[in-house]
């Protein structure tokens, strides 16, 4: 089969190369962040790149706080598509 057919990425999740502005993991504002990044790739589709570098997978019970807090702040900004984004998380 043409290598033009095959999808050598099948499978694969996230994006290992994508980089993330995240504090060391014993830093007490690592979940805040984690909790930040991973709405911000969901709004750009990419979820399994923030799962990959938070450790942390969608819906994680230990960011909930956190993605409160961000859904406060975005309704006040008028973000509809973040506030969309944290209320799915907080489901």
């Amino acid at each position: 089969m043409s290598r033009a057919f095959v999808n050598e990425d099948a499978g694969q999740w996230g994006n290992p190369g994508r980089r993330f502005d995240l504090p060391d993991r014993d830093d007490p504002g690592f979940d805040k962040a984690a909790a930040e990044a991973m709405l911000e790739a969901a709004r750009e589709g990419d979820t399994g790149s923030a799962e990959m570098a938070t450790g942390y997978y969608w819906g994680e019970p230990k960011l909930k706080p956190f993605v409160r807090e961000i859904l406060e702040r975005v309704r006040g900004e008028n973000d509809e598509r973040m506030i969309q984004l944290a209320e799915r998380f907080l489901r």
